[in-house]
């Protein structure tokens, strides 16, 4: 049974370019809740040469400080602020400044594996997962980085098939089957964030939202 007084988790989940991340902010602006994204918890590699750093698989689970996340979320879970770690994807490294974040009602966690650790998973009050085809979810993947990331487009097409797509096969896929809800990632956000907060209604009774 849910305790009342505690933050109340939503994990989304999905392939890269899915479209989780919008949901997440759409479903988070209806709350309202904060979205807190898994990419904030990719592991420092300072060790490294920028090479070797741009050349790790970022798709692998192991990539992220998974340890570090499911500490912050039993934090925030009993009401303690945390320290969110910020991280610089253009040098694959943590950079030196740290978010703090104070717990609130409702907290959204979005991200490629939001699903797959089963510690995680035990945190969550919903889970959401977010589907799309595989060719959208390339184009996708290379607008962003190319926008958001500085990435070239020649350098996202070979990740994408070397790491993100087989990865996602192994790791993200599956967790659809302990999904509580898929969403389709190519209908209206409008759409589809009020279907995540109809379930909420409808599954948790949890009212004051939209």
């Amino acid at each position: 049974m849910r305790n009342a007084t505690a933050p109340f988790l939503i994990g989304i989940t999905g392939p890269s370019g899915a479209g989780k991340t919008e949901l997440a902010r759409a479903v988070g602006k209806k709350i309202p809740a904060p979205v807190y994204s898994l990419d904030s918890y990719y592991r420092d590699l300072p060790g490294l040469t920028l090479e070797e750093r741009a050349s790790t698989n970022f798709d692998d689970p192991s990539a992220l400080d998974d340890e570090l996340l499911f500490a912050q979320l039993e934090m925030l879970l009993h009401q303690r602020p945390i320290n969110k770690p910020i991280y610089n994807f253009a040098l694959h490294v943590r950079a030196a400044e740290i978010e703090m974040v104070l717990p609130s009602p409702m907290i959204i966690i979005e991200g490629l594996f939001a699903l797959h650790w089963p510690a995680i998973r035990s945190l969550l009050g919903l889970k959401v997962y977010v589907h799309a085809d595989d060719a959208i979810c390339f184009e996708r993947r290379i607008s962003r980085d190319v926008r958001e990331r500085g990435r070239t487009a020649e350098s996202v097409r070979k990740q994408y098939e070397a790491t993100v797509r087989p990865m996602a096969e192994r790791y993200i896929y599956p967790t659809r089957d302990v999904a509580d809800l898929v969403i389709s990632g190519t209908e209206p956000l409008d759409k589809t964030s009020s279907a995540v907060i109809a379930y909420l209604q409808e599954r948790w009774h949890i009212a004051g939202m939209e």
